[in-house]
């Protein structure tokens, strides 16, 4: 197997555009490409390989999608006036725009092509920060997202031979469409870290969804508090993620890193900094040696400070995966810094941190406080899933 690590880019990706003044500004993924060129990631003797895989075509959508949907998404991206709103196309969140299809098959290309060069073995770590599109459903768009490229690059491995996936969502929002795709599949675990389903979009991802009736402990979700900082959220992924992965062993781990989590998001109430966010990545990258031989696919997500946040955070996790992890308190390349404000006139970030430490108390060995918010979420997800993987709770 290749130790090297495959990003996968096509700049055509940044089609993916529904319009002005929408929170998913394509620009996110350009500067998140432009600041991972400015790190040198792509080049030399240990860089990162950079691929553009084809786009998913119909065999590989119908994997998770449904036929009439996807004729549904071909109609609406010919003609945006012809979308259907009862499959979610040209709503607020998901206006329909010229050539829709095409552009949200390639970024679904891409986490398959990212599926296929993991399990074939041309790479180790892939990842498509484009993708993370994790709340389309089978029949219908969702949440800003059209086809769920997480969901179908884990039906593709399964469809390769993998025996156990594990999908680890650490995005503000329920990964509620690739919980639904695996709902009765033993062979996946979603696991969800998301702000609480009382406070947003799409409010599912109770403790007390864990799969269906074959696949009972297979769905595990984690509801934090809104307002939960830095060394909540570190506790809560410690507390579950590490010991389930541990009891599946995945033959792949798949994760999914949006940056709406972050203080600034616009979007959501959870109160996570960009340190403890490269803190989950490495950890994620550390748990796929572990538990999965350190088969790695990660996908980007949701994130909306497009400027300040989201290509910061995913230009760490390229570098996590390829192996050159970027210091923390590293100055920002000028030359990107000067890209942001043709691009935006915004000024951009000056460093790679926002200064904030990453400690956190571990749930097991520190003891839990029973009033505590956070150790209720944390203990309630222990209590639903644990023991179905002969864990204590």
């Amino acid at each position: 197997m290749s130790g090297r690590a495959q990003l996968m880019w096509d700049e055509a990706v940044t089609g993916y555009d529904f319009g002005p003044g929408h929170p998913m500004d394509p620009v996110r993924l350009a500067l998140t490409m432009r600041l991972v060129e400015a790190y040198g990631l792509d080049r030399g003797p240990d860089a990162v390989e950079v691929v553009a895989a084809k786009a998913a075509g119909i065999s590989t959508l119908r994997l998770v999608h449904r036929e009439d949907y996807i004729d549904a998404v071909r109609t609406a991206s010919a003609d945006p006036k012809a979308a259907d709103p009862l499959y979610g196309l040209g709503t607020e969140d998901n206006p329909a725009f010229a050539g829709m299809h095409e552009a949200s098959a390639l970024i679904a290309g891409q986490s398959v092509g990212a599926a296929e060069a993991v399990w074939r073995g041309e790479a180790l770590h892939a990842v498509n920060f484009a993708g993370g599109l994790h709340h389309a459903m089978p029949g219908g768009a969702a949440g800003f997202c059209i086809y769920n490229d997480a969901a179908l690059a884990v039906a593709r491995l399964l469809e390769l031979g993998a025996e156990r996936v594990a999908y680890v969502d650490v995005d503000v929002h329920h990964g509620d469409g690739v919980q639904a795709a695996f709902w009765d599949d033993p062979r996946v675990m979603t696991v969800s870290l998301h702000e609480h389903p009382r406070t947003l979009f799409p409010q599912t991802g109770w403790p007390e969804e864990t799969g269906g009736p074959g696949a009972v402990g297979s769905a595990v979700n984690v509801a934090l508090p809104a307002g939960t900082g830095d060394e909540g959220w570190l506790r809560a992924f410690h507390a579950v993620v590490p010991e389930l992965l541990d009891a599946f062993r995945p033959d792949v781990l798949v994760t999914q890193h949006g940056a709406d989590t972050h203080f600034e998001d616009p979007l959501a109430h959870l109160a996570v900094s960009l340190d403890a966010q490269r803190a989950v990545a490495a950890a994620c990258h550390d748990l796929a040696h572990e538990t999965a031989d350190g088969r790695w696919i990660a996908l980007g997500g949701g994130g909306y400070a497009v400027v300040d946040v989201v290509p910061r955070t995913w230009t760490h996790l390229v570098a996590i995966a390829a192996g050159r992890p970027i210091e923390p308190t590293s100055a920002v390349p000028e030359d990107w810094r000067h890209e942001v404000y043709r691009r935006t006139r915004q000024g951009g970030p000056h460093r790679m941190t926002d200064g904030r430490g990453t400690g956190w108390r571990d749930f097991v060995g520190d003891g839990y406080d029973p009033a505590d918010r956070l150790d209720q979420a944390i203990l309630a997800t222990r209590r639903a899933v644990f023991p179905a993987h002969g864990l204590l709770p």
